[in-house]
């Protein structure tokens, strides 16, 4: 391999990074721009099989990413310039630790020497991410004239990086990069830059791998024994639970006899066969008080209601398989770390099916039941939207859900069916910040038509990351539909709704925005459905999908009236 674009040592340095990079399977880098991080960007945008994305702002530019590798389930790089530019990032690399997103968070920094002086722009960026990183380093400087060694170690680093943040637990890995001047492309005469020449070996300096982690025999025949002697279990598929579980779940399930309770962001509840043991009502049916056995996958569930339940009950058997700890209450009676799609599958295949579960059949009996009630008594409210955008949303699409209301609006209100649909959304540390960005990168890694849901305060919260839509390169493929009660009418789920005042000023914090002109500004088509119409937003809804481009669909409704309008249905429901 030859290349008549290495100028000077801080090329040489990037493009040995970026190339191993490439080799190692990184597919696209968003990038913030910034003098500083010019060798870094410029490195990336030339090169061939690696699509760069820009936004503006740094924080946008993360979840961005973010939401890529979320898509994908592979690393995705984020680079910026030096000083307060990388801590934006910080959040973005929180939740990559929290919901185990592969990360590599690139960024850059003034050399050694003028650090602690006073310098413009400079800050201390030496593990500034601290323990949410899986692994820091501060990068060596560009070398005149770098040994092999040092040649090595830089392609090694970029291959480390990469295995790492794709690890067994996924995460941000945080590699500094100090750039002595030029920053620019300009030949400088001392510096050997011949190295990168000698890449004329295809594939990565060194092949990483890591291998699946399988029970023990004896394990698996406990396992076994404990599922065959108790009838009476129940399956928890919480957020995260692998994206690529649910065929062999279902499996476990059938054989079983145990129901699988699925939140949406477990990737179980929708797509799966129209006799799969799955279910979603839990939230307004009552789950029993003494289940033998309970099989726990993924994080730690959303619903207020099922954790409460799980709190209550003392099992013999409480059992989770995972790559990280998820019992916020400390219940767990066992832990295996394992892969948990080679764990129902090595379990399924001992097990002696269970036919005609009494047990099953009263779950299915007041599923059936529950969802009848349900899409009878809807009315208009924005729990009744959220139903209508599963329901009228394409086949094999995303769904990208914002916290608060919207990931709960979902849980209570989204019927599991045969409908493929990818639910994603910013679970880890179930923050409102960078939402609109994230769904961006999963628009662009998903390629399949994808909604946003996201309430106000949180579109709010990231406005910037709109101007990507702008951008023709950027998706067309993504409608917005944005839940405004003009406030936190989140809150008005906890007990400080009863004190008033505060409550309006302090959590409410209503703000009287109109986003068409956000609409505007990045001129997006808008469609705005005032006083909860209901019918009104399913025809926005169904028309948005006769165009390819992006669009904002603004679902209008009080707070107050949503949530009396949520508390008459499920007082119906407890009817049942």
């Amino acid at each position: 391999m030859t290349s008549p674009t290495i100028p000077n040592r801080n090329y040489l340095w990037t493009r040995l990074f970026v190339e191993e990079l490439h080799r190692n399977g990184l597919q696209a880098v968003c990038i913030a721009p910034g003098s500083r991080s010019t060798p870094l960007a410029i490195a990336f945008f030339e090169h061939p099989a690696i699509q760069s994305f820009i936004h503006l702002d740094e924080r946008s530019a993360a979840y961005a990413a973010l939401g890529m590798a979320q898509t994908w389930e592979m690393p995705v790089a984020v680079i910026c310039t030096s000083g307060t530019a990388a801590a934006n990032f910080f959040p973005a690399v929180v939740e990559a630790y929290q919901n185990q997103i592969p990360l590599l968070v690139l960024t850059t920094d003034r050399p050694h020497e003028v650090r602690y002086s006073g310098a413009n722009q400079t800050i201390d960026q030496i593990k500034i991410y601290g323990d949410y990183a899986l692994w820091s380093v501060d990068a060596p400087l560009p070398e005149e004239n770098p040994s092999a060694l040092t040649v090595r170690s830089m392609r090694t680093l970029a291959s480390r990086a990469y295995h790492t943040a794709n690890g067994l637990v996924k995460g941000a890995v945080h590699i500094n990069f100090p750039f002595r001047s030029p920053l620019e492309p300009v030949p400088v005469a001392t510096d050997h830059t011949e190295a990168f020449d000698g890449l004329n070996v295809p594939g990565p300096i060194v092949d990483m791998a890591h291998g699946q982690l399988h029970l023990h025999d004896d394990d698996l025949d406990y396992l076994v024994g404990v599922i065959q002697n108790n009838p009476n279990g129940i399956i928890i598929a919480g957020p995260r639970t692998p994206l690529h579980l649910q065929h062999d779940l279902i499996r476990l399930a059938q054989k079983s006899g145990y129901p699988i309770l699925a939140e949406p962001l477990s990737n179980v509840r929708f797509g799966g066969d129209a006799d799969a043991p799955i279910f979603g009502a839990y939230e307004n049916f009552a789950l029993p008080p003494n289940p033998d056995v309970i099989i726990q996958f993924g994080k730690v569930p959303t619903s207020k209601v099922l954790n409460t339940w799980l709190d209550g009950i003392n099992l013999a058997h409480r059992i989770m398989f995972g790559d990280v700890w998820a019992d916020d209450t400390h219940r767990l009676t066992e832990f295996y770390q394992t892969d948990p799609v080679l764990a129902c599958r090595d379990i399924s295949t001992r097990l002696t099916p269970r036919l005609n579960s009494a047990w099953l059949a009263d779950f299915r009996s007041k599923e059936s039941a529950i969802w009848e009630r349900i899409e009878a008594n809807l009315g208009d409210f924005d729990g009744a939207v959220v139903h209508d955008v599963i329901e009228l949303m394409p086949d094999y699409s995303t769904l990208f859900v914002g916290n608060s209301l919207p990931v709960r609006h979902v849980e209570e209100f989204g019927r599991p069916s045969g409908k493929h649909i990818k639910v994603l959304g910013n679970r880890g540390a179930s923050g409102i910040d960078g939402v609109v960005s994230s769904a961006i990168g999963a628009a662009i890694a998903s390629k399949a038509p994808t909604v946003l849901l996201i309430g106000d305060i949180s579109f709010y919260h990231d406005m910037n990351g709109l101007l990507a839509l702008m951008q023709t390169r950027y998706p067309q493929n993504l409608k917005i539909v944005l839940l405004n009660n003009d406030g936190g009418g989140i809150f008005r789920r906890l007990p400080i709704a009863q004190f008033e005042p505060p409550f309006e000023e302090l959590f409410i914090t209503r703000h009287g925005l109109d986003f068409a002109h956000a609409a505007n500004l990045y001129g997006l088509p808008y469609t705005c459905i005032e006083n909860a119409n209901r019918a009104a937003f399913r025809e926005a809804f169904l028309h948005s999908w006769q165009h390819d481009q992006p669009c904002i669909i603004e679902f209008q409704s009080d707070s107050r009236q949503d949530m009396e309008r949520r508390q008459a249905l499920k007082k119906l429901l407890k009817g049942n």
